[in-house]
């Protein structure tokens, strides 16, 4: 089976990462997509984080209706920070049965030849890519394939400066993140 791995931080998880999930599923050969709750971006401060485990719930609960979806806590066991190419060792050890892609946001080729192994992710999995506001650095490569997708701006960051004014969110998130977010006084 032909599995897209969308990597993040979800923090927290919103519309726009649904929509792109869903898309990737229904308008490419993925046959599911797996979100993979990152504890630390090498690349991202940690400052803002919330704790590993309220972002995997919430992404379980953004995904829990759609059987196409899987979310997985593999890097929570691995050293820290997670590299994406030791998540895809352990992932291909564990999966021999499944082709693996990444799907990532145009934004990510601008540094992508930083990431750890940049090479061999490109040679030995590709990429799947989804469009990104602003000017993005095109890249050629065979293995990567750009999928057309609507164009969506919606940030963590925003979401998160948003609570913490006390505005609304409404539509931004899943119902059942919402309520998480609410009940367990997260980002305020």
């Amino acid at each position: 089976m032909k599995i897209g791995l969308f990597f993040g931080s979800f923090n927290p998880i919103h519309i726009g990462h649904l929509i792109i999930a869903d898309i990737m599923q229904d308008q490419t050969d993925l046959e599911e997509v797996w979100f993979v709750v990152s504890p630390q971006n090498p690349m991202k401060s940690s400052k803002s984080l919330l704790h590993e485990f309220d972002r995997l719930r919430m992404v379980e609960l953004a995904t829990a209706d759609n059987f196409k979806f899987k979310v997985l806590d593999v890097e929570f066991h691995m050293p820290r920070p997670s590299y994406t190419i030791d998540t895809l060792a352990v992932l291909s050890d564990k999966y021999p049965q499944h082709e693996f892609k990444l799907v990532v946001g145009s934004d990510n080729l601008t540094h992508f030849h930083k990431w750890k192994n940049s090479e061999q992710l490109l040679d030995f999995f590709g990429l799947y890519v989804y469009p990104r506001p602003g000017k993005v650095k095109s890249m050629e490569h065979p293995r990567i394939h750009f999928i057309d997708s609507p164009l969506i701006d919606i940030s963590a960051t925003f979401i998160r400066d948003t609570l913490r004014k006390g505005g609304s969110v409404r539509y931004l998130l899943h119902p059942h993140v919402s309520d998480y977010i609410r009940d367990k006084k997260l980002y305020y």
